[in-house]
């Protein structure tokens, strides 16, 4: 991210009030910003250069705020404080115009067709009666210096140039001339040089020097002429001493050229709508007219303003939170975004000014209107679904395989994924059409011009960096490989594969083969044709003639192995043998590796496909009845911070809360409707699921047993009597006796009852 220095007095009398260091970074924080450093020019100095040279320093404190890179509007001390100010609600956004002279023809740049070879395109425009103090002006050259780092790519892209517009006369010529006709003083030069005399003075200039590669090798340089051939500039390396501006400057002539007319425009947009406000006509802009080479003319600065619509529903949904739509729209105008409601629905119509060229999508306006609304003040929900992470199945047979070839004595390298045309085909011996690879359309040199398309290159170039190392050199490498491929959206594919080498005084094709065989058997690939693997020999021009073959795996050719040709191991600057393994690991996953890792869980299944399930044993839990709210509720309660039953993967213990539930639960039980979609989607693999350890179904209560009288009471049996006919009979023969028993004793004679009233 970009960082931003900016004198803390001076902020805060632009923002009309004083803040505390805690008070300001919390205010940062709520606009999308970061408080970095608070420090001071003296300390800077200091840290980087030693207490001696900070004697003379200042001692002002500066703020150091990082801003999103994108976000080019904050890159000066105007934009950060306009930007603060409307997001409080002390100003409203301004309204940036463009306008045409007060008399006279507006300002105009012609481009000759001989800069379609260098930088093609220029956009310009004026500042008219601008007021600069010292603070204005240094403020002016900082944001064209964080311009030209950031979206102007170090000045590959666009490369500002201005000019004291009363020291220069139009209309003003944009052309490209050889650099020994070029010749004018540069700016805080006392003399005039020649292009080429200043590419070989500013070779040593710290500042300069990172910039000549842009053209230096080109037949013409860039050059602006004014009416009276007086350079403006050379861009993209330096500007004329002549136009130079200062704090007297009053009039400012703003060019950009470049190879991106988008970012041309951006560019010149930021420079005018950040000091237009200095203008005696402030948020002003004055045109200029470009000329093109086809006789096609264009007005600028463009200063677009373009409007979007969207629904309240998308920002609420996006963000998690439930506000109206007007109070979305406000939240939206705090950004500079301003908004209204069209009526139509909950619709929001959002106007886009030139600051924003960072609004390209409905996501951007969304994320601006959670930043208004505070990311602190979103309410924490909890996720409808929990899911545990699972390591890619190619990436866990990758680390397994790696643990296992390191074992074998072999040692791995990692090497660059990007190569050049003639590492992947001239030194193996192939045609760069044959390789499919994937060409890298600018490409930064000429080490890194395709991606490629097998792993030996990068292994082969490691050992001739590795020579004086002692033999044998083993190495190995385990990583993806870029293919072409028409079937896929991107046209490309990723391949993992594995490559082995062996270097030696002897070329070791036993060893290579050796490790092939430790391979497949790690593997659980049996040596056999059809159902296993198995080698058989193959010409290729990469390897020794009759000393090469191809791996088969179940009928499938996945790779080569054999001892390298005498002429790939001489073009990889090697002077000893060299045998190689490589081959594709995918095929022994059972899957490609590109699989979903997500798929969607049907709401309802087919009614075809649905397998009938028995009707739960039990709704019995220790949570209580599930076939009843209190016992659902509970339950809910329970799942509310947990995504299992027991532990953090499925069990059965999940299975049986699953199966004892008499049908889904409703949506109001929202943790227990999660995580019962969560475990219906096992499917087929609930019986495979571990044990529990806990029981949370209980048996099914029994019935209530029905009244039994006295004489029907078993006093002496037992529980397990009663189902057969041995129990039945002792049970007769018992109560037989007890009736008999019971008839020889003495009938009483009478009875008398005697009525006791107790009286206090």
């Amino acid at each position: 991210m970009p960082t931003v220095g900016v004198k803390r007095d001076l902020l805060f009398t632009a923002l009309g009030r004083t803040y505390t260091d805690e008070e300001f970074d919390e205010l940062c924080f709520e606009y999308g910003l970061e408080l970095d450093e608070i420090t001071s020019e003296k300390e800077i100095i200091s840290r980087e250069q030693g207490g001696s040279k900070a004697s003379g320093a200042s001692d002002v404190i500066l703020y150091k705020i990082d801003v999103p890179a994108n976000r080019y509007d904050l890159l000066c001390l105007e934009g950060l404080v306009r930007g603060l100010q409307v997001f409080m609600n002390k100003m409203e956004a301004p309204r940036y115009r463009r306008v045409r002279p007060l008399s006279g023809e507006p300002q105009q740049l012609i481009i000759t067709k001989e800069t379609a070879a260098v930088r093609p395109h220029a956009v310009a425009a004026v500042l008219r009666n601008i007021t600069f103090t010292q603070e204005r002006y240094d403020s002016f050259i900082e944001l064209q210096d964080k311009l030209h780092q950031n979206v102007c790519r170090k000045r590959s892209l666009v490369a500002i140039g201005t000019h004291d517009l009363d020291t220069i006369s139009g209309p003003f010529t944009y052309t490209a001339k050889p650099p020994g006709d070029i010749s004018f003083k540069p700016l805080n030069q006392t003399k005039e040089y020649t292009a080429t005399q200043l590419m070989s003075l500013y070779k040593t200039d710290s500042h300069l020097k990172h910039f000549l590669h842009i053209i230096e090798d080109k037949p013409v340089y860039p050059v602006i002429y004014d009416r009276n051939g007086v350079v403006l500039s050379m861009p993209p390396i330096i500007n004329g001493d002549h136009s130079k501006i200062s704090l007297k400057t009053k009039n400012v002539f703003i060019e950009c050229t470049a190879t991106d007319v988008t970012k041309a425009k951006i560019v010149l947009d930021m420079m005018v709508t950040m000091f237009s406000e200095y203008c005696s006509q402030p948020f002003t802009v004055e045109e200029a007219q470009v000329v093109y080479p086809d006789g096609k003319t264009c007005k600028y600065p463009e200063l677009a303003y373009r409007k979007e619509k969207l629904s309240s529903e998308f920002i609420n949904r996006k963000v998690g939170i439930n506000e109206s739509t007007e109070t979305l729209a406000r939240l939206l105008t705090k950004m500079c975004l301003r908004s209204e409601v069209t009526g139509v629905g909950d619709e929001i119509q959002v106007e886009i000014p030139p600051t924003r060229s960072d609004v390209i999508h409905a996501c951007d306006i969304m994320e601006d209107a959670a930043m208004a609304f505070g990311f602190n003040n979103i309410p924490y929900t909890t996720p409808l679904t929990y899911t545990v992470a699972h390591q890619l199945p190619v990436n866990k047979l990758t680390e397994l395989l790696r643990q296992e070839l390191a074992a074998a004595g072999f040692t791995e390298a990692l090497t660059f994924a990007l190569c050049s045309k003639e590492d992947i085909a001239d030194k193996l011996g192939k045609k760069i059409s044959e390789t499919r690879a994937v060409h890298i359309a600018n490409p930064k040199t000429a080490e890194f011009q395709v991606a490629r398309t097998t792993l030996l290159p990068g292994l082969l170039k490691t050992i001739s960096a590795n020579r004086k190392m002692p033999l044998p050199l083993k190495l190995f490498e385990i990583s993806d490989v870029v293919l072409k491929d028409e079937t896929k959206d991107v046209g490309a594919r990723n391949s993992r594969r594995f490559c082995a080498v062996y270097y030696n005084k002897s070329p070791g094709f036993e060893v290579i083969h050796g490790l092939l065989d430790r391979t497949m058997q790690l593997l659980e690939e049996k040596s056999a044709r059809g159902d296993g693997y198995h080698i058989q020999a193959a010409e290729d021009s990469t390897f020794f003639p009759g000393r090469c073959a191809e791996i088969f795996v179940r009928g499938a050719s996945v790779g080569r192995l054999g001892v390298l040709h005498p002429d790939v191991v001489a073009r990889f600057e090697l002077t000893m043998p060299c045998s190689a393994l490589e081959m594709d690991i995918e095929p022994f996953l059972g899957h490609t590796v590109e699989v979903q890792l997500t798929h969607d869980v049907p709401t309802q299944e087919v009614v075809a496909n649905k397998v009938p399930t028995p009707p739960p044993t039990s709704t019995r839990t220790v949570f209580g009845d599930v076939s009843a709210p209190a016992g659902l509720k509970a339950l809910d309660d329970f799942l509310a911070d947990k995504s299992y039953a027991e532990g953090f993967a499925a069990s059965q213990a999940d299975v049986a809360l699953f199966n004892a539930l008499p049908a889904a639960p409703a949506s109001s039980f929202c943790h227990l409707a999660r995580w019962y979609a969560h475990i219906k989607s096992f499917h087929g693999e609930r019986d495979r699921l571990p044990l529990a350890k806990t029981q949370f179904v209980l048996p099914a209560a029994a019935k209530d047993d029905e009244d039994v009288g006295e004489d029907d009471l078993d006093l002496f049996g037992s529980d397990d009597e009663a189902g057969s006919a041995e129990a039945r009979r002792i049970k007769e023969q018992r109560l037989a006796q007890y009736a008999a028993k019971k008839s020889e004793k003495p009938a009483p004679l009478a009875k008398s009852s005697i009525l006791l009233d107790v009286k206090p």
